[in-house]
């Protein structure tokens, strides 16, 4: 079979490479829109901290990540212990701990990172006061998997280990209704482990850079077609 019997109709050719093109088109836009959303999200990460201000009433009337001062007790009997959660690399656990405010549905408050003991029958020791206590943090989200398949709700005696559990499932647990966020303590506020909180997902900077590289291959498509055309032409 010749050269040019091997080769693909130009028309067939020129609609493949548009095709291809235009997907590459696409994934760069989503890239993009993907990046936008991580920038905006970063951006109330660091708003939030410019003033503090009181949490009388629930806590999804406030913006995401807003710093806020809260009274209540420690619910010590009820806590759970998130699996999968590392700081600097070293696997942990995080401490969500419920928080009790008079005439309020109960908040979660995330104590901080601690590390696995000798095995993960070996749980850390997570005792807390139940004194009245007044803390200041940021209100957020519960983490969430990158794949479904990391989750897995309360389970066992308290405190309760739990992967990526959603918040209906930690009401279950609990028996009571939760607030919507969980709040991130502050370094230094109230009893607690490390905390280094950090703005969501990855740098949008990242997303930009695959969209560029997405727009690059559409780039290099076309050209390739105009390259592999113009040489078939000058070879008949």
């Amino acid at each position: 079979m010749s050269r040019a019997r091997r080769a693909l109709p130009a028309p067939l050719s020129l609609l493949l490479g548009v095709l291809l093109a235009a997907l590459f088109v696409r994934l760069g836009f989503w890239q993009w829109h993907r990046g936008e959303q991580r920038q905006e999200a970063w951006r109330s990460f660091a708003a939030g901290t410019a003033r503090l201000v009181a949490l009388n009433g629930a806590s999804d009337a406030l913006p995401l990540y807003q710093r806020v001062a809260v009274r209540g007790r420690f619910d010590g009997a009820h806590q759970f212990l998130l699996e999968n959660r590392s700081l600097q690399g070293r696997p942990g656990y995080e401490v969500l701990t419920v928080l009790r405010r008079e005439a309020q549905r109960a908040l979660l408050v995330d104590r901080g990172w601690l590390p696995l003991g000798r095995s993960r029958q070996d749980l850390p020791p997570v005792a807390v006061s139940a004194e009245p206590v007044e803390l200041t943090g940021r209100l957020g989200h519960l983490p969430t998997p990158g794949l479904a398949l990391g989750r897995a709700a309360p389970r066992g005696l308290w405190p309760k280990l739990t992967s990526f559990p959603s918040m209906t499932q930690l009401e279950a647990a609990y028996g009571a209704p939760l607030e919507p966020r969980l709040l991130l303590l502050d370094p230094g506020s109230g009893p607690g482990y490390a905390r280094e909180w950090t703005p969501p997902g990855i740098s949008p900077l990242r997303n930009f850079s695959y969209a560029l590289q997405w727009w690059t291959f559409a780039l290099a498509t076309l050209v390739i077609w105009a390259v592999l055309t113009v040489r078939r032409r000058r070879s008949r």
